[in-house]
């Protein structure tokens, strides 16, 4: 019987160390971190957020074929075709044709594959919009009438010939350059005319080139500030990758330049940016009242930061506490009634700007689709509640008759885009 005791605690050592070893590897499993997901230009794979809320794939699609039959085709459709090969995107109430939704156009055509659509808006706008010569040669007079033909400024707003060369370059990508348009050739004169603005004729460069930001409008004094919602930083991946023009750093640098310019024009705690802003991301205050609220062209930079999260994923902590905080704080005003306009504090303006020409708040759809865009950069289980305020709106008049098909209606489509997946990177 003395020899069994040996025997047993050797037994009751094994077992203890079993107990352990199953102990450690069952922490360690817990605290192992699933691999971190890569950006969607990399992985391939473009997150549908309205399929992970529940819905349908052949829902999802009807939504997205609907919002674009409304914006394009139906009875009250921003866009309209002219003769047998151009058409134009008008802002309906302010009875003009603006490359700021000329070039949207383009953009929606080429992610949904509607070459015909993509080529007609790009006709008009090179015949009417561009300069052919001058010192503004090769880039486009911002708004027009598009039954007069008169242009009412000869001017340009740089974001409108960020959208143009980035679609272009899709387009390239997408459908080739021997199908009627050399699509890479058009993105390569702006590009080359752009380098060589040095201030003849009061013309710059789009992009500020001290500050590595793109300018409000690239003309006179206006070269030396911003609009946070023209800061599109995965555009600028998309030149550092297809433009091919030799200026593929300075490109880069633009792109890291914008997140950095985000963080400081965005409010710690709101999130919210005003609509102008100087380079260092303070408020541009120098006679324009307007541009000192987060106001309509506000409304883009959620919508701009999901992007650049989704597709390149180069900023992902800032971007994801932005995301965080700026849903918060629209929660805060209540996720089915925040109005439209904020100082950035989150206070209400003093100064409204008025909208049809009335000047209120609304809960304007615009906003609703862009704050539901930036979901995409959310973790937060609750950032579906605006996933599914989006799903459940519509393009239609408000309660006081006010009707925007044009900016609420594309931010609208762009938002469906990006929360369905299908708001890409075209690679070649």
């Amino acid at each position: 019987m003395k020899n069994i005791y040996p025997f047993r605690a050797i037994g009751r050592y094994f077992i203890c160390l079993l107990l352990i070893l199953s102990v450690t590897c069952s922490l360690s499993a817990q605290n192992k971190k699933a691999p971190e997901k890569k950006p969607a230009f990399y992985s391939g794979t473009y997150r549908n957020l309205f399929r992970e809320a529940g819905y349908s794939q052949s829902d999802i699609n009807k939504k997205v074929e609907t919002a674009y039959h409304d914006v394009f085709e139906g009875p009250n459709r921003v866009y309209f075709e002219v003769g047998d090969s151009m058409a134009y995107v008008s802002d309906l109430k302010n009875h003009d044709a603006r490359t700021e939704g000329l070039s949207y156009g383009m953009m929606i055509a080429v992610q949904l594959n509607k070459k015909d659509v993509f080529d007609r808006i790009w006709r008009w706008s090179k015949k009417y919009l561009q300069h052919q010569d001058g010192p503004r040669e090769a880039y486009f007079a911002w708004s027009i009438n598009p039954q007069t033909l008169k242009k009412n400024s000869e001017g340009s707003a740089s974001d409108g010939e960020l959208y143009y060369i980035t679609d272009l370059l899709l387009a390239s990508n997408r459908w080739g350059n021997k199908t009627g348009i050399n699509y890479y050739h058009e993105a390569r004169r702006i590009l080359d005319a752009m380098w060589k603005k040095d201030g003849t004729g009061n013309i710059y460069n789009l992009i500020n080139t001290e500050h590595k930001q793109i300018t409000f409008v690239p003309e006179g004094d206006n070269y030396n500030w911003t609009d946070p919602s023209y800061h599109l930083p995965a555009f600028y991946e998309i030149w550092v990758l297809y433009a091919k023009d030799g200026h593929e750093a300075f490109y880069k640098d633009c792109a890291d330049t914008s997140r950095a310019f985000l963080h400081r024009a965005c409010d710690s705690v709101t999130g919210l940016n005003t609509d102008g802003t100087e380079f260092s991301g303070q408020p541009h205050t120098a006679g324009r009242r307007m541009a000192q609220a987060f106001r309509y062209d506000s409304w883009r930079v959620p919508m701009n930061i999901a992007m650049d999260y989704n597709w390149f994923g180069k900023d992902k902590s800032w971007q994801e506490d932005y995301a965080k905080r700026f849903q918060n704080f629209l929660r805060s005003k209540g996720i089915d009634t925040f109005p439209d306009q904020f100082n950035t504090d989150g206070s209400r303006p003093e100064f409204i700007l008025p909208a049809g020409g009335v000047r209120k708040l609304r809960h304007s759809l615009g906003l609703v689709a862009t704050s539901a865009a930036v979901s995409l950069a959310n973790k937060e289980k609750n950032t579906f509640d605006f996933v599914r305020a989006l799903w459940n709106a519509k393009l239609e008049p408000y309660d006081d008759g006010y009707f925007d098909p044009y900016y609420d209606g594309l931010l609208y489509l762009f938002s469906l885009m990006h929360l369905s997946g299908k708001y890409q990177v075209i690679k070649p």
